[in-house]
């Protein structure tokens, strides 16, 4: 066979594709959040990310719009002048990766320092019928990212590879972080609910190998016809013809809301991955760190609540562990109070290092600045009760509103309380995300999320000078400026039915923000206690929300009255010093011996000791304000980071240190339970507890009682001594009889392994 000139391999799981990104033109603060690979840091709660739905943004390239091999059907062109009309919102609008590009300096100018994007990566791209029972149909396209066909070839809607590094290094280069959205829990849809079932799609194609088994690239990263057979793909999997079990094919969920149906079966009929097979975590892994490999700052994992646990650790963990060191991960763990997952959904995190988007603080500011159905106390309660509940509040991803939800705008069109709830947003513990053009007040037609997926382009003319885009501006600033919105714990100074007044605070650093979220009506607020020095403290936003100055005398804040929509945000900004060490937030928080692992605070440059509890850690480098060390050979578990200088020694930071390399097994049991009464497992490694019955893992699943199943995260190629235990809502603990259990996990980074059904003991 002839090969292929300027051709490029992806090497079995390790890809050798490297992105090189420059970082001349960043500014001193800008490159000191750099890590010593030369790469932006992870985003982190001095970020201020901006969703965009890279279709819905800016037509940067025409030529784009209907690519070679797409149906003109897709894209929404009535008058065929070759440009999105922003009408049908179900198809292509022409967004793409040059539109944001060409949009940089409108995205900095606001304060925007990170951007998350839809998939890269290539999607189904065949019409989506849905049929009416009044006859006709719908035509849906996959603009939105959540069908992937391809994961090692870009979305041609979106542009090349070469496109998107061109986005990668021109935002890099502002100082732009860059987060992708990645689906991992399933493909296209399977089946066409709308025509009984029939079968419709969800294939999965991979690029050419060479005689190696590696994937062939041209010169430009995207896929060649290395066989010359005509076509840059082959066909990996088929949920009609699933011989190899990629897919669980379950059927869809429906009104199944057990945790079995949420994590096995369809969500909305889209073919739902077996990650359970060692094949499909070696694809999804491989697919994953190849994107890595493109120089992303993070991923936004998509549907998290219908993703194993188990299967969720060990993806990011393999993503963190390829190289370039820990990114930022957050995924949608979708609930809404009051909800039986809310345990699960704030445990996730723990269990497996990727963060929430925090639909907890949405449905709560929802209620308080849209529809006025809960009070401003309740929100406020939420904030500390969420602080409590939450291991690392900080890195929750916080919104408004975003693609899968209604738009704000639609709830609230007061523009009092919208801006209310905006810099509340925005000062508020968490990493907040601004959904693409709040800052312009875009709305939707309805209250579906279709609506609010609006072509922005079409509807506003980017306007700089509008209060919601200066209320970003300058609170993005503060952001940045005063660690105590970052990294500070949220007190309630006072709370009624309209008024909030919360603190932030990291050590002497304070932010106080004072919100009226009435429109028209004015609030009295009394005397509060304060540990501020005595002085006159401005208005952050210089009154751009009615704000006024402060005053503190003899340790009170004077009483003072809120007009109608009134937010006041006082910063008190002393320098801390160099001598102390004080840690704010850690990226990663999980991972193993030889991990790569960020420190952020103040105080961290000089000469300084890293431990994990009491191990030192080898620090890469370090600064004022940041860390970078690599994880210690020390006991798997829950240790505490501590940084030392001199004789002053930091407070403590959670990291949970994994064992080795996780895998799967999936174990199972046969076992008769009473109502209410679940099966857990517990071991002698930290994965399993160590033990703890409190730390057990579970519940397991029984979709065909009384066999009781789950896969489990665990260290690769290591004996696990386990046993069973049934425990009630009360926590009561039964022990199995009988000798310790044991099983060697596999040998491979992406093996799982069943066992047979077991007997209770």
């Amino acid at each position: 066979m002839k090969k292929k000139k300027n051709v490029l391999r992806c090497l079995g799981s390790s890809i050798a594709l490297t992105a090189t990104v420059g970082l001349s033109t960043l500014s001193a603060q800008q490159a000191e959040a750099a890590t010593s690979s030369g790469m932006l840091s992870p985003v982190t709660p001095k970020d201020v990310v901006y969703q965009i739905i890279t279709d819905r943004f800016v037509d940067g390239d025409t030529s784009n719009n209907i690519p070679t091999g797409s149906s003109a059907s897709l894209f929404d062109d009535p008058d065929q002048d070759g440009l999105g009309n922003g009408d049908d919102l179900k198809l292509y609008q022409g967004g793409d990766w040059q539109g944001i590009i060409d949009k940089i300096s409108y995205l900095k100018n606001m304060g925007v320092t990170a951007v998350w994007i839809s998939a890269p990566y290539e999607n189904r791209d065949t019409p989506i019928y849905d049929y009416q029972q009044s006859g006709g149909y719908d035509l849906w396209t996959s603009f939105h990212g959540y069908h992937v066909r391809n994961y090692f070839a870009t979305n041609k809607h979106f542009g090349l590879m070469q496109d998107f590094e061109a986005l990668r290094d021109a935002l890099h280069a502002n100082g732009i972080k860059l987060i992708i959205d990645f689906v991992s829990n399933h493909t296209s849809r399977g089946t066409n609910p709308t025509s009984g079932n029939s079968p419709e799609d969800g294939k999965l194609y991979e690029p050419d190998k060479d005689s190696n088994g590696d994937y062939v690239f041209d010169s430009n990263g995207n896929p060649v016809d290395y066989n010359s057979d005509g076509n840059v793909e082959n066909l990996l999997a088929d949920p009609n013809y699933d011989i190899n079990g990629w897919f669980h094919n379950l059927g869809d969920r429906g009104s199944d809301d057990t945790q079995f149906g949420y994590r096995f079966k369809d969500l909305g009929s889209l073919s739902d991955f077996s990650t359970e097979n060692a094949a499909v975590v070696e694809h999804l892994e491989k697919a994953a760190t190849f994107w890595k490999s493109k120089g992303v700052d993070g991923f936004r994992h998509d549907a998290t609540l219908h993703m194993s646990p188990s299967f969720a650790k060990g993806f990011k963990d393999a993503i963190d562990s390829a190289s370039g060191g820990p990114l930022t991960h957050f995924g949608e763990f979708f609930i809404g109070r009051p909800d039986p997952k809310y345990d699960e959904y704030q445990s996730f995190p723990d269990r497996t290092g990727i963060n929430n988007l925090d639909f907890e603080y949405f449905r709560a500011s929802t209620n308080a600045f849209g529809y006025f159905s809960e009070t401003m106390s309740a929100f406020g309660q939420m904030l500390i009760a969420t602080s409590a509940d939450y291991e690392y509040e900080n890195q929750a991803v916080t919104f408004l509103d975003n693609h899968d939800v209604t738009r704000f705008r639609y709830i609230q069109p007061n523009d009092k309380p919208y801006h209310a709830a905006l810099a509340t947003l925005l000062t508020a513990r968490g990493t907040p995300n601004i959904y693409y053009g709040t800052e312009q007040y875009l709305t939707s037609a309805d209250s579906s999320d279709i609506s609010g997926r609006v072509f922005m382009e079409r509807e506003t003319s980017f306007d700089q000078t509008t209060t919601a885009y200066k209320i970003i501006q300058s609170l993005s600033a503060l952001r940045r400026q005063n660690e105590a919105v970052a990294y500070g714990e949220t007190a309630i100074l006072y709370s009624s039915d309209d008024v909030l007044v919360f603190k932030r605070q990291f050590y002497d650093k304070q932010v106080i923000v004072a919100v009226n979220r009435q429109p028209d009506l004015s609030f009295t607020v009394p005397a509060i206690n304060t540990t501020l020095p005595a002085g006159s403290y401005d208005d952050v936003l210089n009154g751009l929300l009615y704000g006024d100055s402060m005053t503190v005398n003899n340790g009170k804040i004077g009483s003072f009255t809120l007009a109608g929509g009134e937010v006041s945000v006082w910063s008190y900004n002393p320098d801390l010093g160099t001598a102390i060490p004080r840690i704010g937030d850690v990226v990663s928080t999980m991972g193993r011996a030889g991990n790569t692992v960020y420190i952020y605070g103040t105080g961290l440059g000089g000469t300084v000791t890293v431990k994990f509890d009491s191990t030192a850690a080898t620090v890469v480098s370090n600064s004022d304000t940041m860390i970078e060390a690599i994880v210690p050979n020390v006991s798997a578990g829950a240790r505490q980071i501590t940084v030392t200088k001199g004789t002053n020694v930091s407070n403590q930071f959670r990291y949970e240190v994994l064992s080795d390399d996780q895998n799967q097994v999936i174990f199972k049991v046969n076992a008769t339970t009473s109502w209410g009464v679940n099966i857990y497992i517990v071991g002698d490694i930290p994965e399993l507890g160590s033990w703890d019955t409190s730390k057990a893992v579970g519940p397991f699943h029984t979709p065909n009682y009384p066999e009781w199943f789950l896969p489990v995260s665990v260290p690769k190629n290591t004996t696990i001594q386990y046993k069973f235990i049934k425990k009630d809502s009360s926590g009561n603990v039964t022990w199995e009889g009988g000798n310790n259990r044991s099983i060697t996990s596999p040998s491979s980074s992406t093996g799982t392994l069943d066992t047979s059904v077991l007997t209770w003991q």
